[in-house]
């Protein structure tokens, strides 16, 4: 059994993203009902609103967030464009990306089989978060990888010529 690391609560994960949202309660909806996410908690405003709730997705955490006026972070903009995409593994992304849309997320690429042995799919949350969706499909060698690349980059080039 691994020691625990000084510093770090029991059962904490050491990452922990927290998502900014104008709408958290939603966002716990979304994240519950498309991901599976276990809610541990969450805590409320004095106007009654959802400020922070606590979310495991399989074994890691993820906090929802309110804004807060006395924080610069925000809520990403409702297009999606975010310098922050999660990466997210799940045991079937065409069914996650099925309950995902069925809650409210856009597909910004369906889900299709990559070069690394993985099938993913881009989807854009309510909330406006980004995710990539990933199974692993196929074992891969660091060999296969960068024959594969190397034809997916000469196919490219092969297009725009």
């Amino acid at each position: 059994m691994a020691s625990q690391k000084a510093g770090l609560p029991t059962n904490s994960s050491i990452v922990i993203p927290r998502l900014f949202c104008r709408d958290p309660a939603r966002q716990v909806d979304f994240c519950v009902g498309a991901f599976g996410a276990i809610e541990f908690g969450r805590r409320h405003g004095p106007d009654g609103g959802v400020v922070h709730a606590l979310l495991t997705i399989s074994s890691e955490m993820i906090m929802i967030e309110s804004e807060w006026p006395t924080l610069p972070s925000r809520a990403p903009a409702p297009d999606g464009s975010s310098p922050v995409v999660i990466f997210l593994y799940v045991e079937n992304v065409d069914d996650v990306v099925q309950r995902a849309t069925a809650l409210g997320a856009e597909v910004i690429v369906p889900a299709q089989d990559q070069f690394w042995g993985d099938r993913i799919a881009w989807i854009k949350d309510p909330s406006g978060h980004v995710w990539t969706l990933g199974t692993r499909i196929e074992e891969t060698t660091v060999g296969q990888r960068d024959e594969r690349w190397s034809q997916v980059v000469s196919e490219e080039g092969d297009a725009d010529a």
